[in-house]
């Protein structure tokens, strides 16, 4: 897949919290808690991260085929392919390999 449509669907949450959704890290973070226990696990990461796949997945088929992709081309993406590289983003946001997410990680640029 092609990193500048990695980089578009990842940041589809973000720019969400543009537009007026959560305006600090701790309000983000609260978000994709799920289970209230302040922290971010991989698997709620990945979960929260693929609503936007899947609200683009216009036919439910788990591919995002070029006429779902934003400009109607590219390449066909897999949900699990997807899922594959927000794991691998994950790792990266967490910086103290606690395999959690704090508010700070969470919201940091990934390194790597």
């Amino acid at each position: 897949m092609r990193a500048s449509l990695i980089v578009a669907l990842l940041a589809l949450p973000l720019l969400a919290a543009a537009q007026g959704y959560p305006g600090t890290p701790a309000e983000y973070l609260k978000l994709m808690d799920t289970n209230g226990d302040g922290k971010i696990s991989e698997a709620e990461y990945v979960e929260y991260m693929s609503a936007g796949f899947r609200r683009m997945d216009t036919n439910g088929d788990g591919v995002l085929e070029a006429d779902e992709l934003p400009g109607g081309h590219g390449k066909p993406v897999t949900l699990q392919h997807y899922q594959d590289n927000l794991r691998r983003q994950f790792h990266k946001l967490d910086r103290n390999h606690d395999g959690f997410l704090n508010a700070k990680e969470l919201t940091a640029p990934p390194q790597g």
